[in-house]
């Protein structure tokens, strides 16, 4: 862990049955050219041993740095990122995935931008999925000097998720959360309801995260496929309901997702 002036962000990860994952996570964060000022892992009661795990990693890094929290019981990905976004002392909140990574500069990248745009209370940025022979460190070689950021307007942000959640940095005082009990399109469904607010949001194009499996899990199986769909419809339920959009651009919607869906599931049943 290198010694840099550390950046006002909490980095949360969310862990279930993790054990073989979240070292590479937590080194990625380590690594860092701009330090987060900490990392706190939730563990989901995963009943494995994961938590011992956690602890023996939180021992290797400066003591206060990594914190381990652990939830009452099984709540999905979620609930345990609003675990550790109540738990978070810092200004602005990173989300990373156990079994993710990121880019060398993305703290220093987003941080550094959001602090000159006090206006901006959320941002983003593309994901790179890795080859199963391709390391991180080969793929960490993209422009940084050139990371421009754009503005995503809500009827944009409609259309698609523009934000993976490994990629996203937000501001700790949002009042908005994700949302009890839903385990898929939880986090689109929180970037919307943010959108919806009125509130500013942004894009990087730059890949600043990167994916160490398939999007859809292993082999992009279509049972999972079917549940993002499902989880995906749910979210504009909510955002009809909300009063966001109308029932006209509900209906369109629905139907622009569930196009994509055949789409995606006969890619997948073709390979």
């Amino acid at each position: 862990m290198a010694e840099f002036a550390m950046a006002e962000v909490s980095v949360v990860i969310p862990c279930y049955r993790c054990k073989d994952t979240i070292e590479r996570a937590v080194a990625s964060v380590a690594a860092q050219t701009l330090i987060p000022a900490e990392v706190i892992l939730v563990e989901d009661r995963s009943g494995n041993g994961t938590i011992d795990a956690l602890h023996a990693l939180q021992n290797r890094y400066p003591d206060g740095w990594v914190h381990v929290i652990r939830q009452p019981e099984n709540r999905g990905p979620g609930e345990a990122r609003n675990a550790g976004w109540e738990r978070a002392e810092q200004p602005y909140i990173a989300f990373l995935d156990a079994d993710d990574s990121w880019h060398p500069q993305k703290i220093e990248i987003q941080y550094r931008w959001m602090c000159k745009h006090p206006d901006v209370v959320l941002t983003g940025h593309a994901v790179r999925r890795l080859a199963d022979d391709e390391e991180a460190t080969s793929a960490s070689r993209v422009d940084t000097m050139n990371a421009e950021f754009y503005l995503v307007t809500r009827n944009r942000l409609l259309w698609s998720n523009r934000f993976p959640t490994r990629s996203v940095m937000l501001r700790r005082n949002l009042p908005s959360r994700f949302a009890p009990g839903k385990y898929y399109s939880e986090d689109y469904l929180l970037w919307l309801s943010i959108a919806c607010e009125g509130q500013k949001i942004a894009r990087c194009d730059l890949p600043l995260a990167f994916l160490h499996k398939a999007s859809y899990g292993k082999g992009g199986l279509s049972g999972q496929l079917w549940r993002m769909q499902k989880g995906q419809l749910d979210t504009y339920a909510k955002v009809l309901q909300s009063g966001c959009i109308g029932k006209p651009l509900y209906a369109f919607l629905v139907a622009w997702s569930c196009l994509r869906f055949l789409r995606r599931a006969l890619i997948q049943g073709m390979r």
